[in-house]
């Protein structure tokens, strides 16, 4: 197949026998006769069958058109098949091409050759293929060598060479369905080495998206570190300034603690002082207010003691009318103010007052009134009632401050009943002016 001239002879392979392939190889031939001598076969000396195998097996296609451009001069641009028939036809005869492919493999192969050199009969040169090959199809070996090495060594006879290159060929037939595998196999991981390059720049790409990312961070956390650390030696700095200054101080003012003690023992006696003050204060207003509730009930015994002697001189039949349809003591035209009291009694007071001919005026005592609505009802009222148990102490001191600045009557109850604002009108109607009741009853 790989002749391309007509006139070259071609050799058919014998068929071996069933006991030449199963029993030992013998080193004789009827027709050929045992190898004799230590000379190496040359290559246009084989077979020729032989130079197929081994141009294709032996020697890289590169180095082979290198050797028949260098041989045969300039090669037009010819297939690799084409090249491959070409040296297989040269190698055939002692040309130049077939001794510098002879040249180039012995010395490609010079240390296989060596090594089977040793070998004396053609049993022992099998033995030595039949392990070369082995190694070689566990991939610890190059079949090329061994090839080359077998084929030309001396004790090779003809059925050692067939035997050989069948195997060879059927090598080369399933390196061919091999490599077939192969290049699909290649092919199936070469689309997953595009899938993976693929995926793979994606993932290098938010790798660097996310390096930059933290890359930033790390230098805004790097900067505010430097940022807080210049803070802190400037915080650090003051700390020693202040504490060389207290130092400085307390050395300036070796008493300064006691002096410090003394001060802050001053404080607590102003404020023990201060509480002291308050608590006089709060004391003779108590006072005050028990002085003014025993005048208060000084006063309302005289006004019972007058009631008692005014109603032995009234008819019979008066006393036994109703209390209540007695006259009223009059409030003509008087201005009554009640501050503080129970909300719901605030329509018992004003009908008391109201019903003694007095406008009734009412400010809660700061319980919902603004505060500062006091002081004007204070100024336009003539008497001012102030429940004292039912006022704030701030609405209470305003009452009686304005009460004493303006010289204005001013009633304090104890309890904000009906009873007690009637005891404290009737006190009051025995106690007006002599004027101003008689401008009432006019």
């Amino acid at each position: 197949m790989c002749d391309i001239r007509p006139s070259a002879p071609i050799v058919a392979l014998p068929q071996p026998s069933t006991a030449a392939l199963g029993a030992p190889l013998t080193t004789t031939s009827p027709a050929l006769g045992t190898p004799s001598g230590s000379r190496r076969r040359r290559l246009w000396e084989l077979e020729g069958h032989a130079f197929c195998p081994i141009i294709g097996v032996c020697l890289p296609l590169p180095l082979l058109r290198r050797l028949t451009a260098k041989s045969l001069g300039t090669v037009p641009a010819h297939s690799d098949y084409e090249v491959h028939c070409m040296a297989v036809t040269e190698c055939r005869r002692r040309s130049p091409l077939a001794e510098a492919v002879q040249k180039d493999l012995d010395q490609r192969y010079a240390l296989v050759i060596k090594a089977a050199q040793p070998l004396k009969s053609t049993e022992a040169l099998a033995r030595w293929w039949d392990d070369c090959r082995d190694r070689a199809h566990e991939g610890r070996a190059d079949l090329a060598s061994a090839l080359w090495a077998a084929l030309t060594h001396p004790r090779c006879d003809y059925l050692l060479e067939q035997r050989i290159l069948g195997e060879v060929h059927m090598l080369q037939h399933q390196v061919g369905t091999a490599s077939r595998a192969d290049l699909s196999r290649l092919e199936a991981l070469q689309d997953e080495n595009a899938i993976l390059a693929r995926e793979l720049a994606g993932a290098q790409q938010r790798s660097q998206q996310q390096a930059r990312h933290y890359g930033a961070q790390l230098e805004a956390q790097q900067a505010a570190a430097l940022r807080l650390r210049a803070e802190l030696i400037q915080a650090q700095t003051r700390l020693q300034q202040l504490q060389e200054e207290h130092e400085a101080l307390r050395a300036a003012s070796p008493h300064l603690p006691e002096r410090q003690a003394l001060a802050q023992r001053n404080r607590a006696l102003q404020e023990e002082l201060r509480q002291a003050r308050q608590e006089l204060r709060e004391a003779r207003e108590l006072r005050e207010q028990e002085r003014e509730r025993a005048d208060r009930a000084n006063r309302a015994n005289r006004a019972n003691r007058a009631l008692q002697e005014s109603a032995e001189l009234t008819p019979r039949a008066a006393t036994t009318s109703d209390t209540t349809d007695l006259p009223p003591i009059p409030l003509q035209g008087c201005a009554v103010l009640c501050v503080g009291g129970r909300q719901a009694s605030v329509p018992v007071y004003r009908e008391l007052i109201e019903h003694r001919g007095a406008r009734f005026l009412h400010h809660d005592g700061g319980a919902e009134d603004n505060a500062s609505l006091l002081d004007a009802t204070l100024a336009a009222a003539d008497l001012v009632i102030c429940q004292s148990g039912c006022i704030s102490h701030n609405a209470y001191w305003r009452v009686k401050d304005h009460c004493k600045r303006t010289g204005k009557r001013c009633v304090f109850l104890d309890q904000p009943s009906r009873s007690a604002l009637e005891r404290a009108l009737g006190d009051i109607g025995w106690e007006l002016p002599p004027e101003t009741q008689t401008a009432s009853g006019a």
